[in-house]
C-alpha cells in the first residue's frame, strides 16, 4: 500500500473513537420521586437535565386526600430519592414507602424551618391528613422556599455526587429568581395600606404568606381540605367579615367552592376568583411553576384587598 493511500486510511481510523463518543448515548437521568407538584418544579429547576422527576400528586390534585396506587409504589420503587415536604403534609408518604419497599435517600425539605403552630388544631377526618399541631403550607412564603430549594440540592448531591457542581449552579440561579420574586412581593403589598390587608379564604394555607408579607387571612377550614367547617364556625365567620368590612374573598383551585358561595351569598362580598395553594396548575395554566403561583396569587389578592 503506497503512503498516499495508507493517509486517508489512518485519518478515518483516528476519527472513529470521535464517532463513537458522539454517537454513544448519554449517561441515564437520575430518577426521582416528588411528593407534589409545587415539590417536583424546584427538583426539575435544580436538577435541570440530569433528573427525571416523578409526581405523585400532579397538577391541580389534592395532596390532603391522595390516595396512593400500585403504580406509585412501583415510581417510588425505582427512585433514586424521594423528596417530600414533611411536617405532616404527606401523611400517606410513610406507608407508601413501605409498600414500595423503598431503602434510598428521603429528602425532607422542611429541615430547618421553624414551622408555625396549626391554628385550627389539625382535626381533619383521616390520620393520614392530619397535619396535627403544624402547619406545612411554608411554601407560600418564599423566603421558606428558599431554605426548601437548598435541601433540594443538598439531596440531589447525596443521591448523584457527579452532578453536584450543576446542581448547585443551577440552584443558585434559582434562587437569584426566587430573592427578585420576593421583593416583587413585597414591593406589591406595599401599595396596600395595613388596615386593608385582610382576606377570607376555603383553608387555612396562607399562614406563612400571611406573617412575611403582612397580610391577615381568614380562613372557613383548617389547614387540610379534609377539615368540615361547622355551622358555629362560618357564622362567627360571616360576622367577622361584615364587622371588619373585608372586601376580599377567595376560592382555592383544590378547593369545594360550596362553603365559600355560601359565605359570599351571607356577606354579599363577591369572590375575587381563585388562588392557588397546595398545587400547580396544568400546564398553560395562570400557576404552572411555582414562580408563576405566587405571581398570579400575589396579583389577585392585592388587587382584591385594594378594591381595584
Amino acid at each position: 500500500m503506497s503512503l498516499t493511500t495508507r493517509r486517508p486510511l489512518l485519518a478515518a481510523l483516528l476519527c472513529l473513537p470521535l464517532l463513537a463518543s458522539a454517537q454513544a448515548p448519554s449517561a441515564a437521568p437520575v430518577r426521582v420521586v416528588a411528593s407534589f407538584s409545587i415539590l417536583g418544579d424546584w427538583v426539575r429547576a435544580v436538577g435541570g437535565d440530569r433528573v427525571a422527576v416523578d409526581v405523585l400528586v400532579g397538577p391541580g390534585s389534592d395532596a390532603h386526600v391522595f390516595q396512593p396506587t400500585p403504580a406509585h409504589a412501583r415510581q417510588v420503587g425505582q427512585a433514586q430519592a424521594v423528596f417530600s415536604v414533611g411536617m405532616g403534609f404527606e401523611g400517606w408518604l410513610g406507608r407508601l414507602l413501605r409498600t414500595a419497599a423503598y431503602q434510598g435517600p428521603q429528602v425532607i425539605v422542611s429541615k430547618g424551618i421553624a414551622p408555625l403552630r396549626n391554628r385550627a388544631g389539625g382535626k381533619g377526618h383521616d390520620h393520614d391528613h392530619d397535619h396535627g399541631a403544624t402547619d406545612p403550607h411554608a411554601w407560600q412564603s418564599v423566603p421558606q422556599a428558599l431554605v426548601m430549594v437548598g435541601r433540594v440540592t443538598e439531596g440531589l448531591c447525596q443521591a448523584d455526587a457527579a452532578g453536584c457542581e450543576t446542581y448547585r449552579a443551577n440552584a443558585a440561579r434559582y434562587a437569584s429568581q426566587l430573592r427578585e420574586l420576593d421583593a416583587e412581593i413585597r414591593a406589591a403589598w406595599a401599595t396596600v395600606p395595613a388596615a386593608q390587608r385582610k382576606v377570607i379564604t376555603s383553608h387555612d394555607a396562607f399562614g406563612y404568606y400571611a406573617r412575611d408579607y403582612g397580610v391577615r387571612f381568614l380562613a372557613a377550614q383548617g389547614v387540610s381540605t379534609e377539615s368540615e367547617a361547622s355551622a358555629q364556625g362560618v357564622a362567627r365567620l360571616v360576622r367577622q367579615i361584615r364587622q371588619e368590612k373585608v372586601k376580599a374573598l377567595f376560592v382555592e383551585s383544590i378547593a369545594d367552592p360550596r362553603l365559600m358561595e355560601q359565605i359570599a351569598r351571607e356577606t354579599g362580598v363577591k369572590p375575587s376568583g381563585a388562588l392557588f395553594s397546595d398545587s400547580l396548575s396544568p400546564a398553560g395554566g395562570p400557576a404552572a411553576t411555582y414562580i408563576d403561583l405566587m405571581r398570579h396569587n400575589t396579583r389577585a389578592l392585592v388587587t382584591a384587598a385594594r378594591g381595584d
